[in-house]
């Protein structure tokens, strides 16, 4: 398999033979959602406020609770996606003086219903205590 099919093929869910306890569901759900909440607070959701929240719940959690281990971190590697899709799209626009905001604003808008789309759906299953597998993401915290 290609360094590149690592990066973006979604690992198989965790194996466990216990599912998911009301806690492990709620953090894991937080974990998705805090993204959102970081969005609202710095007004965009290419920044770095999408990331913070999944990172400290990773961090904080990642040894205690094995559920919110993985969906913290598929949060966290979601986000880091989008916060680079979004610089690029910035630099296209201020490489191209402007004249690619033409694009490369309908594609951010695009984009963005598309992140808020997954991360709901992502704290819905979290919440149901389903490893939800975002559909593309760059698998770069391990």
């Amino acid at each position: 398999m290609s360094d590149i099919e690592n990066l973006t093929t979604p690992p198989p869910p965790p194996e466990s033979g216990t599912p998911p306890s009301a806690e492990e569901r709620q953090w894991a759900m937080f974990a998705h959602l805090s993204a959102l909440a970081g969005a609202i607070l710095t007004g965009h959701m290419f920044g770095w406020g999408c990331f913070i929240g999944p990172l400290v719940i990773w961090l904080v959690k990642k040894d205690t609770m094995p559920f919110v281990n993985d969906q913290a971190r598929e949060a966290l590697n979601f986000n880091i996606t989008f916060a680079i899709i979004g610089l690029v799209l910035l630099v296209l626009t201020i490489g191209t003086l402007f004249i690619g905001a033409l694009l490369t604003i309908p594609a951010a808008l695009i984009v963005g219903v598309a992140w808020l789309v997954f991360t709901i759906i992502a704290a819905v299953k979290a919440n149901e205590g389903v490893a939800y597998r975002y559909p593309f993401a760059l698998r770069l915290v391990k």
